[in-house]
């Protein structure tokens, strides 16, 4: 099926379902979002349930395998150093970073890696450093503190998850503003292109990055 151009603004009026190369198909679907959305907030259920026992506000955790090693993770010096820096729980942080990937994912249309880079960008910052950090105190677990906790475990698989399902919808606005940037050399109309602005050069990026792809 050919890709229309855009020929202008509004972009909500374009929302086709075009494969952004070197994808096959396009990463800001909804088929390809809500599935991000929906394991967000499992871990943003699960991280404020870790954050209430590490306020104080519940007695324990629900752990079926590790049983009180997660009670001692949440108590650990490097979960008291990290409240410390930020003011508030480690788990807290996570909770709100997981909820504002799931509101992230389901703000824009289907081709808001064009049209709304910046929030492409924002939901990319969101996720992708915090899947690496919730690796990072898993690892912390093992080798600083020596107890596991299995709660701590699942959402350090959901958050490397959801930096390898995000990954491609970030490329694909990174790769449209370095294509700006190419046909332009004028880092104004990269700024204006970031920020949702129409710039001369979009239809002629939709059409040698899309249309080819979709023919």
């Amino acid at each position: 099926m050919g890709v229309r151009a855009n020929q202008g603004y509004p972009a909500e009026n374009a929302d086709w379902e075009v494969a952004v190369p070197p994808f096959s198909y396009n990463p800001a679907a909804w088929s390809q979002r809500i599935p991000i959305c929906v394991l967000a907030s499992i871990a943003c259920v699960i991280a404020i349930h870790l954050s209430l026992y590490q306020w104080g506000l519940i007695d324990e955790v629900w752990d079926p395998f590790f049983g009180k090693q997660s009670e001692e993770v949440l108590k650990s010096n490097v979960a008291e150093m990290i409240h410390r820096w930020v003011g508030i729980p480690d788990a807290a942080l996570g909770a709100f970073a997981y909820l504002g990937d799931a509101v992230y994912g389901l703000a824009g249309s289907t081709r808001r890696w064009q049209y709304r880079p910046w929030m492409v960008i924002l939901f990319g910052i969101d996720v992708i450093p915090l899947g690496f950090v919730s690796a990072l105190l898993v690892f912390c677990q093992a080798t600083i503190v020596g107890q596991w906790c299995f709660l701590c475990i699942v959402t350090a698989i959901i958050s490397l998850i959801l930096v390898y399902m995000a990954f491609d919808e970030v490329y694909s606005s990174l790769k449209y503003l370095y294509l700006v940037w190419k046909k332009s050399r004028d880092t104004r109309m990269v700024w204006n292109a970031l920020w949702s602005q129409p710039v001369p050069v979009m239809d002629e990026i939709e059409r040698e990055l899309l249309v080819g792809a979709n023919a």
